[in-house]
């Protein structure tokens, strides 16, 4: 039956208005994408700073020394490390203040000076690891340490000093993706997919020495202390308001889901490759951790290897220094941002110029155990890492300080019984070397 004029106007409409819905849509769509893009960063960049150069060589030695058996620690783990970022994302957008400046603020002077102390001896560790990181992998290249590790700190330094933040931030994001080598070697290894997630679901425990300080090392490696008061002081200085507060969130939980993944392919790959043709022992050279993207890379093990090692502690070489910095800034009451000049911020800058020195004139001192001082720098984290999540969990639970957006039963519930088991297994690592 042939259409009238008015049949073909009427169905012109119609597919006009179909056509203008989809692209309202699509539109919608482009505009909540960009929204995200804008405010992605804080989340992502402190939860892959944690897979660093210490979280390479600890997981990588879990998965040597006890196979799958620690995967069950990441389900608890990613939880306690999404809620506490979460937290703190959401103090730095509801106050517009940093970590250090709140605790000094609520708490008092010996409260801050306690946390300090403990950042500081747990960020000045860690940022020597991240330079020797950078020692390990340049002598997987066939590099001397002397030469590469004076410019990766100069490299550092310049790019925050002298750069913008975003720029900044650009950077270590980019870096974070060198991880994704790690997932398709463990596919690659070939693992008894059955016995993976039998470990994941089933937890294990021992009172040995050795178990505990590797559970402690996890912890520490996976939540540690810089990265509260990174993404915190991130998300105050990116000027995040509360209608924007939904994109963090989810930045918070995509860089914790993220990062947490690419650690459990590192053991999944290590505990294929080492643990399962007979290797139970504890890592001691870089060179022994390249081997597990061997199923990936072949001869090139070493080299794959060794541009991730630098990807990674090239990222939290930066994030480190930047978040004790932050801290210790904030604490005081000092000017700090890494957008502003010497002029502007010298105690804030002063600060992180010295954690870059330091940490790369240790790493280049002769006879370091390279390995084993990474994991024990995790340790460290763990082990100070209850000071600050009480603050944490107190100041993200006070309704005169959060309003409608404090912590509610659920939160809290987590949060304090992250802080009571890490303690209890601090206490065990320091009692049972002593009484057996």
């Amino acid at each position: 039956m042939a259409q009238t004029g008015a049949d073909v106007r009427e169905t012109g409409r119609r597919l006009w208005r179909r056509g203008a819905r989809r692209v309202r849509r699509t539109v919608a769509t482009r505009r909540g994408l960009l929204a995200y893009l804008a405010i992605i960063g804080p989340g992502m960049v402190a939860a892959n700073a944690g897979n660093d150069a210490g979280g390479i060589a600890t997981f990588a030695s879990s998965g040597a020394a006890y196979g799958y058996q620690l995967l069950w620690t990441f389900i608890p783990i990613t939880i306690s490390l999404g809620l506490i970022q979460e937290m703190c994302a959401r103090m730095g957008v509801v106050t517009g203040k940093g970590l250090a400046d709140l605790i000094r603020e609520q708490f008092g002077v010996r409260w801050t000076m306690l946390v300090m102390l403990a950042l500081l001896v747990a960020n000045g560790g860690v940022t020597v690891s991240e330079f020797v990181g950078i020692a390990a992998a340049s002598e997987l290249f066939g590099v001397s340490k002397y030469l590469t590790v004076p410019v990766a700190a100069l490299l550092v330094w310049w790019l925050v000093v002298k750069g913008s933040y975003r720029r900044v931030e650009r950077v270590f994001l980019v870096m974070s993706f060198v991880f994704l080598a790690y997932i398709v070697s463990a596919f690659m290894a070939r693992p008894h997919w059955g016995e993976v997630a039998h470990w994941l679901v089933r937890p294990s425990f021992s009172f040995e020495t050795r178990y505990l300080f590797m559970v402690m090392a996890l912890i520490g490696t996976t939540i540690s202390p810089y990265m509260q008061v990174f993404v915190q002081s991130s998300v105050v200085e990116k000027g995040v308001t509360e209608e924007e507060y939904p994109m963090t969130r989810a930045d918070v939980w995509t860089g914790t889901l993220f990062a947490n993944l690419i650690a459990f392919f590192i053991i999944v790959s290590t505990a294929a490759t080492l643990h399962a043709h007979g290797f139970t022992g504890e890592l001691s050279t870089a060179t022994q951790a390249a081997e597990a993207l061997a199923p990936l890379a072949g001869r090139y093990a070493e080299m794959l290897f060794a541009i991730g090692l630098l990807g990674a502690s090239m990222l939290a070489a930066g994030v480190l220094p930047l978040a004790t910095a932050y801290s210790i800034s904030e604490a005081l009451g000092f000017e700090k941002g890494v957008s502003r000049s010497f002029r502007e911020a010298p105690i804030f800058l002063g600060i992180f110029t010295f954690l870059v020195a330091v940490g790369a004139l240790v790493a280049i001192l002769p006879g370091l155990p390279l390995i084993r001082v990474l994991v024990i720098t995790q340790l460290i984290n763990g082990l100070l890492l209850p000071v600050l999540l009480v603050a944490i969990t107190r100041l993200a639970s006070d309704r005169k300080l959060m309003g409608a957006r404090a912590n509610g039963p659920v939160y809290n519930l987590i949060a304090w019984l992250t802080v009571i088991i890490i303690s209890a297994l601090s206490l065990l690592l320091i009692i049972v070397p002593f009484f057996g």
